[in-house]
Protein backbone atom coordinates (compact mmCIF):
# COMPACT_ATOMS: atom_id res chain seq x y z
CA UNK A 1 0.00 0.00 0.00
CA UNK A 2 3.14 2.15 0.82
CA UNK A 3 4.53 1.44 -2.41
CA UNK A 4 1.18 2.40 -4.36
CA UNK A 5 1.13 5.79 -2.37
CA UNK A 6 4.57 6.51 -3.09
CA UNK A 7 4.00 5.71 -6.72
CA UNK A 8 0.50 8.17 -6.55
CA UNK A 9 2.49 10.63 -4.86
CA UNK A 10 5.44 10.20 -7.47
CA UNK A 11 2.77 10.95 -10.26
CA UNK A 12 1.24 13.85 -9.28
CA UNK A 13 4.49 15.82 -8.53
CA UNK A 14 5.52 15.10 -11.93
CA UNK A 15 2.08 16.25 -13.48
CA UNK A 16 2.50 19.55 -11.13
CA UNK A 17 5.56 20.10 -12.85
CA UNK A 18 4.35 19.49 -16.58
CA UNK A 19 1.51 21.43 -15.62
CA UNK A 20 4.08 24.73 -14.39
CA UNK A 21 6.03 24.20 -17.71
CA UNK A 22 3.39 24.17 -19.66
CA UNK A 23 1.87 27.29 -17.90
CA UNK A 24 5.02 29.32 -18.49
CA UNK A 25 6.14 28.38 -22.21
CA UNK A 26 1.95 29.22 -22.77
CA UNK A 27 3.12 32.77 -20.79
CA UNK A 28 6.75 33.25 -23.01
CA UNK A 29 4.60 32.73 -25.76
CA UNK A 30 1.81 35.01 -25.26
CA UNK A 31 0.74 37.81 -27.92
CA UNK A 32 2.02 40.31 -25.41
CA UNK A 33 5.15 40.15 -28.31
CA UNK A 34 5.00 39.79 -32.41
CA UNK A 35 5.28 40.89 -35.32
CA UNK A 36 3.76 44.02 -35.75
CA UNK A 37 1.22 44.91 -39.18
CA UNK A 38 -0.67 48.20 -39.03
CA UNK A 39 -1.85 50.20 -41.96
CA UNK A 40 -3.24 53.95 -41.56
CA UNK A 41 -4.49 56.52 -43.86
CA UNK A 42 -3.43 60.05 -43.64
CA UNK A 43 -6.02 61.75 -46.22
CA UNK A 44 -5.88 64.54 -42.94
CA UNK A 45 -2.19 65.30 -42.47
CA UNK A 46 -0.93 68.13 -44.48
CA UNK A 47 2.36 67.94 -42.79
CA UNK A 48 1.89 70.49 -40.21
CA UNK A 49 2.22 69.84 -36.78
CA UNK A 50 -0.92 68.52 -34.47
CA UNK A 51 -1.56 66.92 -38.05
CA UNK A 52 -3.08 63.19 -37.66
CA UNK A 53 -3.36 59.90 -39.59
CA UNK A 54 -6.10 57.41 -38.53
CA UNK A 55 -4.94 53.27 -38.15
CA UNK A 56 -7.30 51.57 -40.85
CA UNK A 57 -5.73 48.27 -39.44
CA UNK A 58 -3.92 46.98 -36.98
CA UNK A 59 -2.81 43.30 -35.84
CA UNK A 60 -2.23 44.60 -32.33
CA UNK A 61 -5.65 44.59 -30.30
CA UNK A 62 -4.39 47.65 -28.20
CA UNK A 63 -4.07 49.21 -31.55
CA UNK A 64 -7.36 49.88 -32.59
CA UNK A 65 -9.37 51.16 -36.14
CA UNK A 66 -9.94 54.63 -36.14
CA UNK A 67 -6.77 55.06 -33.39
CA UNK A 68 -4.85 58.50 -34.52
CA UNK A 69 -1.09 59.21 -34.81
CA UNK A 70 -0.55 62.72 -34.25
CA UNK A 71 2.69 64.38 -35.50
CA UNK A 72 4.80 66.73 -33.08
CA UNK A 73 6.45 69.14 -35.51
CA UNK A 74 6.11 69.51 -39.26
CA UNK A 75 7.62 67.61 -41.70
CA UNK A 76 10.82 69.93 -43.35
CA UNK A 77 11.37 68.70 -47.01
CA UNK A 78 13.00 66.31 -47.60
CA UNK A 79 12.28 64.59 -44.67
CA UNK A 80 9.87 63.64 -41.90
CA UNK A 81 11.50 63.69 -37.94
CA UNK A 82 9.21 64.15 -35.64
CA UNK A 83 7.82 62.49 -32.20
CA UNK A 84 4.43 61.11 -32.64
CA UNK A 85 1.83 60.14 -30.19
CA UNK A 86 -0.57 56.90 -31.27
CA UNK A 87 -3.66 58.16 -29.56
CA UNK A 88 -5.78 55.11 -28.82
CA UNK A 89 -8.96 56.64 -27.15
CA UNK A 90 -9.17 58.18 -23.55
CA UNK A 91 -5.74 57.37 -21.26
CA UNK A 92 -4.06 55.13 -24.13
CA UNK A 93 -1.35 57.01 -25.81
CA UNK A 94 1.93 55.13 -27.12
CA UNK A 95 4.83 57.28 -27.48
CA UNK A 96 6.86 57.53 -30.50
CA UNK A 97 9.18 58.81 -33.08
CA UNK A 98 8.96 58.64 -36.98
CA UNK A 99 11.43 59.39 -39.86
CA UNK A 100 10.42 59.49 -43.22
CA UNK A 101 12.10 59.86 -46.76
CA UNK A 102 9.60 62.11 -48.23
CA UNK A 103 11.59 61.43 -51.54
CA UNK A 104 10.98 57.97 -51.00
CA UNK A 105 8.34 57.28 -48.71
CA UNK A 106 10.32 54.83 -46.74
CA UNK A 107 11.26 55.53 -42.80
CA UNK A 108 11.26 54.00 -39.40
CA UNK A 109 8.70 54.22 -36.93
CA UNK A 110 9.82 53.52 -32.71
CA UNK A 111 7.49 53.16 -30.13
CA UNK A 112 8.96 53.80 -26.36
CA UNK A 113 5.97 54.08 -23.56
CA UNK A 114 3.40 55.62 -22.87
CA UNK A 115 -0.04 55.60 -20.96
CA UNK A 116 -2.77 53.31 -20.03
CA UNK A 117 -2.57 50.12 -22.29
CA UNK A 118 0.68 51.51 -23.99
CA UNK A 119 2.85 51.77 -20.56
CA UNK A 120 5.23 49.01 -21.34
CA UNK A 121 4.95 49.18 -25.15
CA UNK A 122 7.72 48.98 -27.50
CA UNK A 123 8.03 48.65 -31.06
CA UNK A 124 10.63 49.06 -34.14
CA UNK A 125 8.99 49.17 -37.32
CA UNK A 126 12.00 49.12 -39.92
CA UNK A 127 9.78 49.11 -42.57
CA UNK A 128 7.48 51.97 -42.69
CA UNK A 129 5.95 51.88 -46.61
CA UNK A 130 4.11 53.86 -49.10
CA UNK A 131 0.87 51.68 -50.47
CA UNK A 132 -0.11 54.44 -52.53
CA UNK A 133 -1.31 57.93 -51.11
CA UNK A 134 -2.72 58.29 -48.47
CA UNK A 135 -1.89 55.01 -47.46
CA UNK A 136 1.08 53.97 -45.25
CA UNK A 137 2.13 50.67 -43.62
CA UNK A 138 4.04 49.55 -40.62
CA UNK A 139 6.39 46.57 -40.38
CA UNK A 140 8.16 45.20 -37.31
CA UNK A 141 7.85 43.81 -34.35
CA UNK A 142 6.45 45.10 -30.64
CA UNK A 143 6.09 43.80 -26.91
CA UNK A 144 4.20 44.93 -24.09
CA UNK A 145 7.61 44.48 -21.72
CA UNK A 146 8.24 45.95 -18.43
CA UNK A 147 12.12 47.66 -18.86
CA UNK A 148 12.99 45.94 -16.28
CA UNK A 149 12.41 42.47 -17.73
CA UNK A 150 13.56 42.79 -21.18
Amino acid sequence: MKRILGLILAVVAVLALLVGSSAALARSASPRTGYLQVTKECSQYQGQAGGFCTITSSNVKAIPVGAKVIYKDAAVYPNLDTDIVLYAGPGNSAFGHVVLDLNTGYGTVTFDGGTGRFTHFHASAADVTPLGWPNWAWDGDYSFTPHGDE
